[in-house]
């Protein structure tokens, strides 16, 4: 049985990061918030592990400078959990 006839569910998204009227000190934590808002609104569930992975390229440049843009490949299981990792390349 191959991914689709379980329910799996995969895409890659490069989710853009706004920082438009956020604190300098607030953004990378805002940054985490919005990607997790994107995939929920994206994939249609309220159920988004997000890895810790992804945590740490966001506050890799500390908390005032995190990245424009991130990509990452959301898995939807049959169950309605979506697990975001970054996209390795």
């Amino acid at each position: 049985m191959d991914e689709a006839e379980r329910g799996i569910l995969e895409r890659v998204y490069t989710i853009p990061i706004d920082f438009k009227n956020i604190p300098k000190k607030q953004r990378a934590r805002s940054a985490i918030k919005e990607v997790e808002h994107f995939i929920e609104r994206h994939m249609k569930s309220d159920s988004v592990w997000i890895d810790n992975r992804i945590n740490e390229i966001i506050w890799a440049r500390g908390a005032e400078n995190p990245p424009s843009r991130i990509k990452v490949k959301a898995t939807k299981f049959e169950d309605g959990l979506v697990e975001v990792v970054p996209l390795e390349e």
